[in-house]
């Protein structure tokens, strides 16, 4: 690659990754002298290329935090011998041809051959050639190499190209589908850097057998599809478009032709107004990754309900209940994702309690009411809850593939300052009794858990706030 744009690029990123790095330079020059070849490679070479995209491209994961080289040319014997040299160095990885300096977050690796299956049988290769060790890469944007003694690109696949085509293409489809868990990087790469494969990768993925895959890997790209992606509705529209949406999220494909109220919904059906409401929680600001995955999943769960509940009543369609019905299904969907069970009770207490915000200000509930919703809701908040009903709002577009900018439900305002007045927009009201308050009077136990709860529940009611007052209310109607 001889363009010069791409070489200042290259010099651009190798001087930024030195100073991360520091020990980097120094490294490469022990090995150089031993007569390595020195190339970093996979996801680093792939970012930065990608500064050289349009300014509405807005990657949160650019600029590496850590560094794939790949060293070819001698021995593992040599190269830890070197590393050794820069710390301990731990050989975790050492049957893979894997070494990593403790303290730096690069991994050292020699080109290698591995079978199928779970646990493949490794061959190293010190001597592969350049071609052949982009060839076993998974896509060709992953498949660029960057020589760090001469700054030379080795691109033999054309991945700089697809790159900025936006097009995902396999190297060598034969080795693509030795590894199944690649079926599920592509979906990931899809939402995360809005690139869309070429046919032959799609008919590949569309037949790939990804079973033996374990659930906790399918979760981890999963989650890096929902943490990582503006549109994460690019990947569920593709796994719809090969065929594999209906094994893998079959709770999801059942909302595929579930029609709704054109007068609300203009949009059409379930399916696209979930895809909506997907990108505009993966479109906004969190405070942190897991509440983030909590309101991507919540929005792809908040209407499952539908398919259950929709019915044509009085010439309207209607889903009563669908809040409701959702639960159980969104309780399966993520089970068939992953085994993090802490997920799981924030993500269905607001899909349950998802119609609340308009409903509540519609009723004119009070202060008791918002009180009692922000208990339920825990460990989540009425915040997350505003924001949910926000993405559901929004995702209304009758243009599809896109929420709306703005939220078209003024009733949500009104919801988010009721909140706020009571002092619990962002968690419960505290209770104002605690078990010791009680202990004169009852000993610890069943009893005493029950007597609190009560407590609490008149604290809400009542809205008092003085210990000997509530105390006293308590006692009385416990006679």
């Amino acid at each position: 690659m001889k363009c010069t744009k791409v070489q200042q690029t290259i010099q651009r990123s190798l001087s930024s990754i030195s100073k991360n790095f520091p020990c980097l330079s120094s490294v490469v020059a022990d090995l150089h002298n031993c007569g390595a070849r020195i190339f970093l490679v996979g996801g680093a070479v792939r970012d930065m290329f990608f500064s050289q995209q349009p300014k509405d491209y807005n990657y949160k994961d650019l600029g590496p935090k850590d560094l794939d080289i790949e060293v070819h040319a001698v021995s593992l014997e040599v190269l830890e011998t070197v590393l050794k040299k820069y710390g301990h160095v731990r050989t975790v990885g050492k049957a893979f041809g894997v070494l990593r300096i403790d303290g730096i977050e690069i991994d050292w690796s020699l080109p290698r051959t591995d079978s199928q299956g779970r646990k493949p049988e490794v061959a190293i290769d010190p001597h592969m050639s350049l071609i052949d060790a982009c060839r076993r890469r998974d896509l060709t944007m992953n498949a660029m190499m960057i020589d760090l003694v001469t700054e030379e690109c080795i691109d033999p696949f054309n991945g700089y190209e697809d790159l900025q085509k936006k097009i995902l293409r396999a190297p060598d489809p034969t080795l693509f589908i030795e590894d199944p868990l690649r079926f599920y990087r592509v979906m990931q790469f899809i939402g995360r850097f809005e690139m869309v494969p070429d046919q032959e990768l799609s008919n590949l993925c569309a037949t790939m057998d990804s079973s033996k895959v374990s659930k906790e890997r399918i979760f981890q790209e999963f989650e890096k599809l929902f943490l990582k992606s503006k549109k994460p509705s690019l990947a569920l529209q593709w796994l719809d478009d090969i065929g594999r949406l209906q094994t893998l999220l079959p709770e999801l494909y059942a909302t595929k032709g579930t029609s709704q109220n054109p007068e609300y919904h203009p949009e059409g059906d379930v399916f696209e107004h979930s895809k909506q409401a997907v990108d505009g929680a993966a479109a906004a600001q969190y405070a942190s990754d897991e509440e983030r995955l909590i309101m991507v999943l919540a929005a792809l769960c908040h209407d499952l309900g539908k398919v259950k509940t929709t019915r044509m009543i009085d010439g309207v369609l209607r889903s009563h209940g669908h809040d409701i019905a959702g639960v159980p299904l969104a309780d399966t969907l993520l089970d068939r994702l992953s085994d993090k069970t802490f997920l799981k009770k924030p993500i269905l207490r607001l899909v349950r309690h998802h119609m609340m915000p308009v409903s509540m200000v519609k009723n004119n509930a009070g202060a008791c009411a918002y009180k009692t919703l922000a208990r339920n809701l825990s460990p989540t908040s009425l915040r997350c809850l505003f924001q949910l009903a926000i993405f559901d709002k929004s995702a209304r577009n009758p243009e599809q593939g896109k929420p709306l900018l703005e939220c078209p439900e003024p009733l949500l305002d009104v919801f988010f300052e009721n909140a706020e007045k009571y002092g619990v927009i962002d968690a419960p009201e505290v209770p104002v009794l605690t078990g010791k308050d009680f202990l004169d009077v009852v000993p610890e136990g069943p009893q005493l858990g029950m007597l609190l709860q009560r407590a609490y529940d008149l604290q809400l009611e009542s809205g008092i706030c003085d210990k000997d007052e509530l105390k006293k209310l308590v006692l009385k109607k416990r006679r």
